[in-house]
């Protein structure tokens, strides 16, 4: 069991690196980023490498198979492609190249509303096999109109956010003129001048815009109006009545993503949803709070038998995968890992992505004497 990559780039480190020196510095920064000092950033990732995983080289092994079923489906990695925002903006036709990477490997990809994709596009790419993340509109009528979309494109898993109450502080972007409402500097034009393939590639797909939210902006906004626009349209707060209407009119597979604390975790069962993603937003919005993989745990042993349990933030690579399953989540997702393959390979950049992660994580199985996904909390180290 061997899948393609490119073997001058092997690991995340080489595609973080190769990366930066293709993309402009704003969008770089954009992405690598979190908020505030960056504790939680370099938290998230940390915390998850101190777990241990045991070895077991004596007992009977056949095979690695690293198929996992989540909602019915069954994937051919227990991993997936997180939400980003501003996706075309970090590198052009990255939704694009990832969805249809995404699908050709049989791994979720998940849209996010703010990113530079429609869902009518990706969910063609994919069959109606992307799930599509949805920042809550302030007017209901809104979010009743992207619910109809995303069900009439084929989607079967729609994912609500709720750890955006408020933008998160960023530093970079407020010096790069990426914060609401976001400017384009002196400073950024030369840096794209100083990037031509990031450059004429933009150039080649256009600029990059909130495509799922065009139907509902008015035409001719300047860059200010933009964010002024943005920010009166989202109101990212969500609580049980909120909740409550979206799964009144959803009927496919709900997923609360942002969650951080047992409390949430039992209000979405409550609620009626089929599965949470514990996540801190990639330590985007609150680097005061816990790193992903802290609460990951209680929730898992407490309400794993009663709702999918998932997680994202801080995972890298493959033997991060194999830690966070160890430690209680059904499935997990990336997201800089990917938009770092995108960057540095370009279209390449999804399969080798995935394909890197799939050779890494069968390793640590292979290592482990772990045949199955599922059994991967049998070898954790406690």
């Amino acid at each position: 069991m061997s899948w393609k990559y490119n073997t001058d780039y092997p690991s995340v480190d080489d595609l973080r690196n190769k990366a930066k020196s293709k993309m402009p510095r704003f969008a770089f920064e954009y992405l690598d980023g979190g908020c505030n000092e960056d504790v939680n950033l370099f938290r998230n990732t940390s915390d998850i490498r101190d777990l241990e995983l045991l070895p077991y080289y004596l007992k009977d092994f056949k095979e690695v198979s690293l198929k996992t079923t989540l909602f019915g489906h069954t994937y051919d990695a227990p991993f997936g492609i997180a939400p980003v925002g501003l996706q075309g903006l970090i590198w052009p036709n990255a939704p694009e190249i990832l969805a249809k990477a995404a699908f050709e490997h049989n791994v979720p990809f998940v849209l996010s509303t703010v990113s530079t994709s429609s869902i009518e596009s990706i969910m063609k790419i994919t069959e109606g096999n992307a799930w599509y993340q949805l920042y809550h509109p302030a007017e209901s009528h809104i979010t009743d109109d992207i619910i109809n979309r995303a069900e009439a494109s084929g989607c079967k898993v729609l994912v609500i956010l709720c750890d955006v109450p408020s933008f998160g502080f960023r530093p970079r972007d407020i010096r790069n003129g990426l914060a609401m409402p976001p400017k384009m500097s002196i400073r950024n034009m030369l840096q794209i001048v100083g990037r031509p393939e990031w450059a004429l590639r933009t150039l080649f797909h256009g600029q990059p815009a909130f495509e799922t939210m065009k139907p509902y902006m008015p035409k001719g906004l300047n860059m200010k109006q933009l964010g002024l626009y943005m920010n009166k349209t989202f109101s990212g707060r969500l609580n049980a009545e909120r909740i409550s209407s979206i799964r009144d009119k959803w009927k496919g597979k709900l997923v609360l993503k942002g969650v951080a604390t047992e409390e949430d975790a039992q209000m979405a069962i409550s609620l009626g949803l089929d599965g949470v993603i514990v996540s801190n937003h990639g330590g985007r919005q609150l680097d005061a709070g816990q790193s992903s993989i802290k609460p990951l745990v209680p929730i898992a042993e407490k309400y794993k038998d009663k709702i999918t349990v998932m997680m994202d933030s801080g995972i890298r690579s493959g033997p991060d995968v194999a830690r966070t399953i160890a430690a209680g989540a059904d499935f997990t997702f990336l997201g800089r890992t990917f938009m770092y393959g995108v960057g540095a390979l370009g279209n390449e950049g999804g399969n080798h992505t995935i394909g890197m992660l799939k050779t890494q994580l069968k390793q640590v199985m292979d290592q482990l004497g772990c045949e199955r996904v599922e059994d991967l909390h049998k070898h954790l180290s406690l």
